[in-house]
């Protein structure tokens, strides 16, 4: 049997609106996670991330060999997840998860903060590639691999109507769905207008390039990170602060990783108001976050974001402004 590819880069959605026709496209919920993709042969999983890193140590409990895979050989795209008490994705806790690389640190939080890995995809199994067969087909080739257990698990698609399965994503604490069409092949790496992301909440993927100190309670740690995105040429533009949505062990964390990166001057090519550079303790922009908010500003600044966590997952060269 042929062996398997050594990477296949996982396709991408692009964000949009639910289909004005049902006809056609198919509906999966959208979870709250990180994308990876799995490489099974002989037993052995092997989990790399969408920006090409090996991050198989990081979750033993889905290295573990699939008992409903058996012998099979195959390639596979899904969402690395965890769930709260009530059965909700919960991003907080997945980032306790997200750095480890410690073996024995990695199987004990397997045990208190365990992850499931919910396969939508499969790009290549027993030997031939699947990408080129359409939806439809790879869609029924994966529900016939049976992917049922703790750690492995296939969540269900709908046929729609589109508008019925984003209000239960809603009902249900998800971020939204993606609609999929039908005829469409896997395209590897691409972002196409063949997958919809459609959410509940505005979310936008962030470079940090700066932090300020904090007061009173934060008088010890970082009370504010200064964000970039990048415009359509290519260049790092400012777009504003983020000061909510952080635990004690998230600011702990992040001048952890920030404090090593400290530079003199600001990484933007443009002049910033005082109020803007003031207190600032400028990084390489090395870091990708991703927040929460609820609408982009005249000047191109993030209206009342939220910290929601690293994205170890993310290219810093890949943060631009979603549409």
């Amino acid at each position: 049997m042929p062996p398997l590819p050594d990477l296949v880069r996982p396709m991408l959605a692009t964000p949009g609106e639910l289909p004005e026709d049902d006809a056609g496209w198919a509906y999966e919920m959208k979870w709250d996670g990180v994308r990876a993709v799995a490489y099974v042969d002989g037993g052995r999983v092997r989990l790399m991330s969408r920006n090409d890193l090996d991050i198989t140590r990081s979750y033993p409990e889905v290295a573990e060999p699939v008992d409903a895979l058996g012998s099979v050989a195959a390639v596979l795209d899904g969402e690395l997840v965890t769930f709260d008490e009530r059965g909700a994705p919960h991003f907080g806790r997945l980032q306790q998860r997200m750095h480890v690389q410690d073996a024995a640190a990695a199987r004990r939080l397997a045990r208190t903060v365990p992850v499931v890995y919910l396969v939508f995809d499969v790009l290549h199994l027993d030997g031939r590639p699947t990408v080129d067969l359409p939806y439809d087909e790879r869609r029924a080739l994966l529900d016939g691999l049976g992917l049922a257990g703790t750690s492995w698990q296939t969540p269900p698609a709908f046929d729609g109507p589109g508008a019925d399965v984003l209000a239960a994503s809603r009902e249900n604490g998800l971020e939204g769905v993606v609609a999929k069409r039908r005829t469409a092949r896997y395209r590897p790496g691409a972002r196409s207008a063949d997958w919809l992301k459609v959410k509940h909440v505005r979310m936008q993927e962030v470079v940090v390039v700066g932090w300020r100190p904090g007061k009173g309670a934060r008088a010890q740690t970082l009370g504010a990170l200064v964000l970039g995105v990048h415009d359509d040429a290519g260049a790092l533009r400012p777009a504003g602060s983020v000061g909510t949505g952080f635990t004690r062990r998230m600011l702990d964390d992040l001048l952890d990783v920030l404090r090593p990166l400290e530079v003199a001057t600001s990484p933007f090519a443009e002049r910033l108001p005082g109020a803007e550079t003031r207190d600032v303790h400028w990084v390489r922009p090395q870091v990708v976050g991703e927040v929460a908010f609820t609408e982009w500003t005249s000047d191109g600044r993030l209206r009342h974001p939220s910290w929601r966590g690293l994205r170890p997952d993310k290219a810093v060269g890949d943060v631009v402004r979603e549409p």
